[in-house]
């Protein structure tokens, strides 16, 4: 039997399947899914437990950018210009949301 506290998690959590690797991620904001003026930048947290994840990932997500603010890009095909598995479940969530990983180099 699950306990309550696992039932109905006192923070938001989300947990992921991405390219066949299991994922938590979360955020400390209790807010976030209830009070939608949260949703306008906040952070999550990433943690994989895999060997090339050293530390607990910490990203932003700002929900209002806006594509023009965006870097400029040469061919959205091109490997350079490809977005992180992990930003697209995000955006599944959070439609057009900008990522950023805070120095962290994207391992999803």
């Amino acid at each position: 039997q699950v306990c309550r506290g696992l039932q109905t998690p006192q923070v938001p959590v989300w947990l992921c399947s991405i390219c066949s690797r299991h994922s938590v991620l979360f955020s400390t904001d209790s807010l976030l899914l209830s009070d939608w003026r949260r949703e306008r930048v906040f952070h999550l947290y990433l943690y994989s437990g895999q060997r090339e994840q050293g530390q607990t990932a910490h990203l932003t997500v700002d929900t209002h950018s806006h594509h023009w603010e965006e870097a400029p890009r040469v061919d959205p095909s091109s490997p350079g210009s490809r977005r992180p598995s992990l930003e697209m479940a995000i955006r599944t969530k959070w439609e057009g949301a900008t990522v950023s990983w805070k120095g962290t180099e994207p391992f999803f």
